[in-house]
């Protein structure tokens, strides 16, 4: 089990890394206004759901203590990021307050991830 639980969280850090990597590539154009969401962008925050549902399957079944407070905020700011990008996919440009909210977001769930014991 314990090796199934590492491939998802390995599996989960590549989604967090498509979904930051693609708003950190696009800074530079949310400094000039053309900002977009990139497909990378959503690709990162399904993989993210959808391997924090089974991490948290996974580990409730291996009979570890899960701090459902802890997912259930994680969750809540995912899935407004994946709103907001999910719905912005297909525009040109996309107003810097929601592509730095979005950007910000994804860094407060990671260090949400890493802080909150």
């Amino acid at each position: 089990m314990d090796v199934l639980i590492h491939l998802f969280v390995g599996l989960h850090i590549i989604g967090i890394a498509s979904l930051l990597g693609g708003f950190l590539t696009q800074t530079k154009a949310m400094g000039q206004g053309t900002a977009r969401f990139t497909p990378a962008m959503l690709h990162g925050a399904l993989t993210m759901l959808v391997t924090g549902v089974a991490l948290v399957g996974l580990n409730q079944a291996d009979d570890q203590s899960v701090n459902n407070i802890k997912i259930g905020v994680k969750l809540a700011l995912l899935i407004v990021i994946l709103g907001l990008v999910y719905v912005k996919r297909d525009e040109e440009r996309v107003d810097k307050g929601l592509f730095g909210l979005v950007g910000l977001l994804t860094t407060a769930n990671v260090f949400i991830a890493v802080l909150w014991t």
